[in-house]
């Protein structure tokens, strides 16, 4: 491949501005936020502003065999936005429309750019709401959401990403622009391709355009709060609100090492009250609600909380959610983290927890837990200090060993972040010979000639 001819062949088809050759632009976006994960070095970056854009460059990418990778915020934790050697970076930030809300059908379409949190807000204006809620959706867009078929906090109730698309707008590997799906109440001509296309991290195809479903704003949801003094007693009370038959809009855990990570970023206090704290809400309206929440914080208590109750100050309530969010980003600032995202059985949740605090203690690691507990999607985050090389290995090994406890426990090695680079080999551990070949036959029907992603997920 003549480096040359293909840049020639790129400036051809998209205009000057949307192609980029500039070495330090193109790193700054050729990775997402999944530090141990490799990343190559890209040939050029398109910043397409269309769908026509971005078919033009996988055309002109097919015709020269150069791998495609597109990204949107490059928020991802599994390396799935990040660039292959002599490939082109497909940005989609600037496809940031929102082309339609309507209150009627209650759905929008939107461009694969737009902000998850825009896309809310915008729907609010309507009472309107869509529920997919990622810790990033302050700055994750939705054909990022749609590529790792992202959930959030609201899915132990709501459901994930998966849930609400109702027709793509999608460029093939062939650089065909081709739409998916359909927007009526029912629907059942041809096979799922939408559903498919949902969650493949942009091996099968790059969305471009999504019509999605809303709901109706919620009602003003009652929070629950739970301090425990182990993180075991925490998936203990998960379990209890489970079998009590309770459906929480939110049920999420912070242990100690989050909470001491926020202390000292933003000053909140809450690592001195609390070794893991429980957040639940409730949203059912109305008496109903009242009662849910009292049985929730029975729950609570029952399992062994050091201190429960329901919220009476929302400020204070919503306050909590937003240390849930900053975990991440406050863990951050002590050294690299590598970040799990196995998913587990409600049932198993306790002892996944126990196994995970035993593969801290025999690899000497720190590991930090959050988790939508939920729906049994916990986030474990290992953290070794910058530098410390022999800790890095021993993470690495500790991160398939929770893979590996996951998927004892009858769980799978991802639940939103999605397998990119970093969860390959667990994904070889949890799918037979036989489906792996239906997966790579499905990508070879779609991608022919193997330039969309290349290397992510298996």
């Amino acid at each position: 491949m003549d480096s040359a001819e293909v840049l020639a062949a790129l400036a051809a088809a998209v205009p000057p501005e949307a192609l980029i050759i500039d070495r330090d632009v193109i790193r700054s976006l050729s990775h997402d936020e999944a530090e141990w994960a490799p990343v190559g070095e890209p040939l050029a970056l398109i910043r397409a502003t269309s769908s026509d854009q971005v078919a033009a460059t996988v055309r002109t990418c097919a015709r020269f065999g150069v791998p495609v990778t597109a990204r949107g915020a490059g928020t991802g934790l599994s390396g799935g936005a990040n660039a292959i050697d002599g490939g082109v970076i497909i940005a989609l930030d600037r496809l940031n429309q929102i082309r339609l809300i309507d209150p009627l059908e209650r759905l929008a379409v939107v461009q694969a750019g737009v902000i998850n949190d825009e896309l809310r807000a915008a729907a609010a204006e309507q009472g309107l709401w869509y529920p997919p809620d990622p810790a990033s959706s302050p700055w994750s867009t939705i054909g990022g959401n749609i590529a790792t078929n992202a959930g959030g906090v609201c899915c132990v109730k709501y459901g994930v990403t998966k849930d609400y698309v109702l027709a793509l707008e999608v460029v093939t590997g062939t650089g065909e622009l081709v739409r998916l799906g359909r927007v009526t109440a029912k629907g059942v001509a041809g096979y799922d391709l939408v559903g498919l296309m949902v969650g493949s991290e942009g091996t099968l195809g790059i969305v471009t355009e999504a019509t999605v479903r809303l709901k109706p704003l919620p009602a003003p949801p009652r929070t629950i709060v739970g301090y425990f003094n182990s993180i075991v007693a925490a998936g203990e009370a998960a379990r209890a609100v489970a079998q009590a038959g309770i459906i929480p809009s939110a049920l999420e855990l912070i242990d100690r090492h989050c909470l001491a990570a926020v202390d000292k970023w933003k000053n909140m206090g809450l690592s001195v009250e609390a070794d893991v704290i429980l957040l639940g809400r409730i949203d059912d309206p109305g008496l109903a609600g009242d009662d849910l929440a009292d049985q929730m914080l029975a729950c609570f208590e029952t399992a062994g909380a050091t201190w429960a109750a329901r919220s009476t100050d929302e400020e204070e309530a919503e306050a909590l959610f937003a240390a849930r969010r900053l975990a991440y980003p406050a863990l951050e600032r002590l050294g690299p983290v590598l970040t799990e995202d196995v998913c587990v059985p409600i049932a198993a949740v306790p002892e996944m927890l126990a196994r995970i605090d035993r593969i801290a203690s025999e690899h000497d690691i720190l590991i930090a837990s959050i988790a939508h507990i939920g729906d049994g999607n916990l986030h474990p985050l290992l953290i070794a200090e910058p530098g410390d090389t022999a800790a890095q290995n021993r993470a690495k090994i500790a991160f398939e060993e929770i893979l590996s406890a996951a998927l004892d426990l009858g769980g799978t090695v991802t639940g939103e972040h999605g397998v990119g680079l970093l969860k390959r080999s667990g994904l070889s551990r949890e799918l037979s010979p036989a489906v792996l070949e239906m997966h790579r036959a499905v990508k070879a029907a779609l991608d022919p000639h193997h330039i969309l992603n290349p290397g992510k997920v298996f």
